[in-house]
């Protein structure tokens, strides 16, 4: 679990007991089959609590999953590395597998994989404009794009085939991976060793 109900804050302990039913009803059902009131069944809260902290199941997984990013990525930039980042990353994702297996195999509209991509894009433009001070160039934007989708689709395969790489090798992977260009921005951002 990346945080325990017990010490969440007080407005985000329901978020985290519901997380849980989700992830308890995620190891025998698909997805696309659990229902609102499963999970609030198995919480012991009412439908109304449901919506009054999520719009959906799926914006329920994407918190979760925010939760784990935020985690990961909180000091990137600041003594950590992309390297240390995306391997904390995959250590969470690792230690709730069953979790992010279920969620990654549904890939319609709001799903996981593309609320990851939306989310580390949107992470990776911000860091490279509060560091260099200034707004992503096109070309820069595109190799992002590229590797951002890469990056999530091979993280998807991870977690579907099996996790045969280590968190460490996986990162490792990601980060010779990414096109030239972005390497050397993100040196010259000390993003990067």
């Amino acid at each position: 679990m990346i945080h325990s109900t017990v010490s969440a804050p007080k407005g985000e302990k329901t978020k985290y007991r519901l997380a849980e039913s989700m992830k308890e009803c995620m190891k025998t059902t698909p997805v696309e089959e659990i229902t609102v009131r499963q999970i609030c069944e198995i919480c012991g809260v009412t439908r109304q609590t449901f919506y009054r902290n999520f719009l959906d199941k799926y914006d329920l997984i994407n918190w979760y999953f925010d939760k784990l990013l935020t985690k990961s990525f909180e000091h990137m930039g600041r003594g950590t590395t992309v390297f240390d980042s995306l391997e904390k990353k995959f250590t969470y994702i690792q230690k709730e597998k069953a979790f992010f297996a279920a969620a990654f195999r549904y890939d319609k509209q709001n799903s996981l994989r593309e609320h990851d991509f939306d989310l580390i894009l949107a992470f990776y433009e911000n860091l490279i404009h509060e560091k260099s001070g200034s707004p992503v160039s096109p070309e820069m934007h595109f190799l992002l794009e590229m590797y951002c989708q890469g990056s999530i689709t091979m993280t998807v395969k991870w977690v579907l085939t099996g996790m045969d790489l280590t968190p460490s090798e996986f990162a490792a992977l990601l980060v010779r991976a990414m096109p030239e260009d972005l390497k050397k921005l993100f040196r010259n951002l000390q993003l990067l060793s």
